[in-house]
């Protein structure tokens, strides 16, 4: 019993995704958000023309720190109706990462960090796997595009010469003689590509051609990015220099967990289901009685007649009982009309005796009317003196 319930359920439950995970087919748009983490990034930072430092040069290369932050997609695309999918995306990336490491030129020892927003549009090209199963349709994708990346950097070099440190304004970072810090802001353009792993769960119950969906991309950018901005150094005797300073970012690797809604439009609702078969009612069952002439008393045969639709009364589910009286021709309009309700009743009388409860039973008299033989006037004729009996 509990695996039967549990089939049954199972049913009832993937009717409707069954119903509605069907191929996209036109136009659709989708949106999601999710959490985008970042991988490692070589960066390479130069000031120029620095006279606290010996040289009057510096570089710094190594690693921006990998860090979590925000994702969020929109897409407008066309299914063509064989699990093929085509679309243009907008995305928005944000990322700070809190510092560098791996670096040579004592890069460790360099603090600072990046705030980090990619922003572009891409064209993507998906394939739905439809008909695996009736709860999800997964789906494969590949894209590429162009992305805008605005780096928010600043370093500085915690390792100065013997000496007090310094503060070069209110909320700096404090540094000794010998050091340098470098910042800057701005967005540099860059080739983008990226994969996409994910799956639709048909919404039918909420809305035809709504569809919750869940992601994993993959998304990269290719080449380097140079930056311009400046720096800052204290001498050894504590003056301060400004100088130009650059900051080289390479390649940026993002994995990225959206969840999101899509919209298919011209799903038409399901057609609902077919009503209810109405049972086709029982035939009626009647029974006929005949009279001698110009009698209303019941025979032998006549008793047995009622007595055998009584007993098949209680066999049947019946609505009522309709006992209905006839005449021959034989007499006048009028006569016979009594005639034939006087009849009505002696029937009625013998079906009460044998059990029907009378408020199930309805009479009436015709007279002379609705003859079973059509005949003239003045004729006797048996079967048209008559009681017909009637179970609907």
């Amino acid at each position: 019993m509990q695996l039967r319930s549990a089939l049954l359920a199972a049913t009832v439950l993937a009717t409707p995704f069954a119903a509605s995970a069907q191929p996209v087919t036109g136009l659709y748009i989708g949106a999601g958000v999710g959490a985008n983490f970042t991988q490692k990034e070589s960066v390479n930072g130069a000031a120029v023309g620095v006279p606290a430092l010996l040289n009057g040069f510096v570089t710094t290369n190594g690693n921006i720190q990998g860090s979590a932050g925000f994702a969020g997609v929109m897409s407008v695309g066309w299914g063509f109706g064989n699990g093929l999918r085509a679309e243009i995306e907008g995305n928005y990336r944000y990322n700070s990462s809190g510092g560098f490491d791996n670096g040579n030129n004592n890069f460790s020892a360099v603090g600072g960090g990046t705030k980090e927003q990619k922003f572009g549009g891409m064209v993507n090209v998906l394939y739905d796997f439809n008909g695996l199963t009736p709860w999800f349709v997964p789906y494969l994708g590949v894209g590429v595009g162009y992305a805008g990346v605005n780096e928010n950097w600043h370093t500085f070099n915690k390792i100065g010469f013997e000496a007090p440190p310094l503060t070069l304004a209110p909320g700096a970072e404090t540094f000794g003689p010998g050091g340098v810090r470098t910042s800057g802001k701005s967005t540099e353009g860059t080739f983008a590509y990226q994969a996409i792993l994910g799956a639709a769960f048909p919404l039918p119950m909420v809305m035809p051609g709504l569809a919750a969906t869940l992601e994993y991309r993959f998304f990269g950018t290719s080449g380097n990015r140079t930056y311009s901005g400046t720096a800052v150094a204290v001498s050894t005797t504590g003056d301060t220099f400004a100088s130009p300073a650059s900051f080289r970012v390479g390649p940026s690797y993002n994995h990225s967990v959206l969840v999101g809604l899509r919209y298919n439009f011209g799903v038409a609702p399901p057609p609902p289901p077919p009503p209810a078969a109405v049972p086709a009612q029982a035939p009626a069952r009647s029974y006929l009685v005949f009279f001698d002439w110009d009698k209303y008393n019941l025979t032998d045969r006549a008793r047995q007649i009622i007595r055998e639709a009584a007993d098949n009364s209680t066999r049947v589910q019946y609505t009522r009982i309709e006992v209905n009286g006839y005449a021959d021709t034989s007499g006048t309009p009028k006569y016979n009309l009594g005639l034939s309700i006087r009849r009505a009743n002696a029937v009625k009388a013998e079906l009460i005796k044998d059990g029907v409860p009378a408020n199930a039973i309805t009479t009436q008299g015709f007279g002379d009317t609705h003859l079973l033989v059509p005949t003239g006037p003045g004729v006797r004729e048996p079967q048209n003196r008559r009681v017909e009996i009637i179970i609907r």
